[in-house]
């Protein structure tokens, strides 16, 4: 879950006042979690003996495709939304195909678990909705895509017999369909309008330190994290790894008073202490 807050906190700071295009940011991402997987993976296997390249079988283009379309829409609806709207739109999509997946494939929740879940609805909205102006309207659309996506990764990631290898070789196979969607923006046409156009070769951005932000998204935040959730995932029915992302946009909140110049009030602390109690509620019910 520190991975994932990471991810909005980085992706907001890289993205925020065009210091970074969302296009190559989501390029460096995926790149470099290809790259530090790879070479994780090729260290692990020196010592096992074998082909080298042999694990890249493994994964599959169902999940790439799912880990690129999240990681670009992420990236950008991050340009026009603040961290913490961006993660409440994004884990409050992942909550809804998880559990839609997960009652579809005969899971149930019992009383308790139900009514941890709502506490922690409960609390997410009254820490992010109130006050607040309502998030643009293609950013947000662009989030809950991208929500959506990564609870069908999630959900597709269930199982697999070896989290690092498998979310090696998803980053493998997702980057080429990033570089591809560059290519489709340095030849779109110059003459759309409106913040859902394709930018323009003039409007692609590098920003020394937001460059670095997206190489530690993608190696850090994104690559490692994402193995370390692969692994979890087996433990977790479909509605508690939904429902542990609750507290995702708490701690993004928390992040953003740091990094983000975002000020702390006591609703803040009330509200993350009523979401982590509904998550205790759902994660007990095992």
């Amino acid at each position: 879950m520190l991975a994932f807050a990471g991810n909005s906190v980085i992706g907001r700071l890289a993205l925020r006042d065009g210091a970074l295009d969302a296009t190559s940011f989501t390029v460096l991402r995926l790149l470099a979690g290809a790259v530090v997987l790879t070479a994780l993976v090729g260290l692990r296997s020196s010592g096992r003996g074998g082909r080298a390249f042999a694990w890249i079988r493994q994964g599959g283009w169902m999940p790439a495709l799912a880990l690129f379309i999240y990681a670009i829409t992420f990236s950008f609806a991050y340009r026009n939304l603040t961290a913490a709207t961006g993660a409440l739109l994004l884990f409050g999509a992942v909550q809804v195909s998880m559990i839609l997946i997960g009652l579809r494939r005969g899971e149930r929740l019992r009383p308790v678990a139900v009514a941890g879940f709502l506490l922690a609805v409960a609390g997410l909205i009254a820490l992010l909705l109130p006050g607040l102006a309502a998030p643009p309207v293609v950013p947000a659309a662009l989030m809950l895509i991208s929500g959506t996506a990564w609870g069908v990764y999630s959900i597709l990631g269930r199982g697999v017999a070896d989290p690092l290898v498998a979310t090696a070789a998803n980053f493998l196979r997702a980057f080429p369909l990033s570089v591809l969607i560059l290519m489709v923006v340095l030849v779109a046409p110059a003459d759309f309008s409106g913040d859902t156009r394709f930018l323009r070769i003039s409007d692609l951005n590098w920003n020394s330190f937001a460059t670095v932000y997206a190489i530690l998204s993608g190696g850090l935040t994104s690559g490692l994290g994402y193995a370390i959730w692969y692994a979890a995932l087996p433990g977790l029915k479909s509605a508690q790894a939904a429902s542990v992302q609750l507290s995702v946009p708490v701690i993004t909140a928390l992040a953003g008073v740091v990094l983000l110049g975002e000020a702390i009030s006591l609703r803040l602390l009330i509200c993350s202490v009523v979401i982590l109690g509904g998550i205790g509620l759902i994660i007990s019910d095992r």
